[in-house]
């Protein structure tokens, strides 16, 4: 039993579902504090003139707030974004192939930011054909804080490996995981090739909907499958 554990963001990037895809569980880590102008309500998109935010807007977060607690504050967010994908991949070759998708996202109301943000991976994951089982970290009812509360989790589902983000080697003690009797392992983002995109100069930080957009049902190549061609390269 391998485990993840991240944050929900905002329909992230092709890195969070290739962490996703390694593990056996995946856990929305959403019962601790939520950060503001991060990626949990928002994300890039690729245009002509370089990137541009999509920005969900919530209501104003208290101090010591939960990503779970936040609400989307009331607005035209949903037509705007959609408006501005439309606008900037209308011509990619396989927009119209996700209308559904972007439907699900932007043509329903949504006031929870942690809910849609986990519908939104939940949907992307199913297109990806990930099998990877997925839950939210308040169903656990986890204890502690920062690396104690990982091992806490996959104590919890009986993992044996956690798989972390590279950015949590500033707090992770590997030590803990090791008396725990957890292997613990960094994603390694490096190598990812570039897929067809409309805009250069190339840009990988980029919402996940862009290799969608512009590559279909190769998207799994571009975000995992390459390693298997590098490996047999070697």
């Amino acid at each position: 039993m391998r485990v993840a554990c991240i944050q929900s963001s905002y329909i992230p990037w092709k890195g969070y579902f290739d962490i996703i895809h390694d593990v056996d569980v995946f856990v929305f880590l959403d019962d601790v504090q939520m950060t503001v102008r991060d990626w949990r309500s928002r994300n890039k998109i690729k245009t002509a003139k370089g990137t541009e935010w999509l920005t969900v807007p919530v209501a104003k977060v208290q101090r010591q707030q939960l990503i779970h607690e936040t609400q989307i504050a009331e607005g035209d967010w949903q037509q705007r974004h959609l408006k501005s994908l439309q606008h900037n991949y209308g011509r990619a070759p396989y927009f119209q192939d996700y209308r559904a998708l972007l439907e699900r996202l932007y043509c329903q109301p949504h006031t929870n930011l942690s809910e849609f943000n986990r519908l939104a991976t939940s949907l992307i994951c199913d297109l990806l054909r990930i099998k990877t089982r997925l839950i939210c970290s308040m169903d656990l009812n986890p204890v502690g804080t920062k690396d104690d509360r990982l091992i806490d989790i996959c104590q919890k589902l009986d993992a044996r490996s956690y798989l972390s983000g590279p950015s949590a080697r500033d707090y992770i003690v590997a030590e803990k995981f090791q008396a725990a009797g957890l292997k613990l392992a960094y994603k390694d983002y490096a190598g990812y090739p570039e897929h067809p995109q409309q805009y250069s100069p190339f840009s990988h930080e980029v919402t996940i909907l862009d290799v969608l957009f512009n590559c279909g049902t190769q998207a799994p190549h571009y975000i995992w499958g390459w390693r298997a061609n590098a490996s047999a390269s070697l």
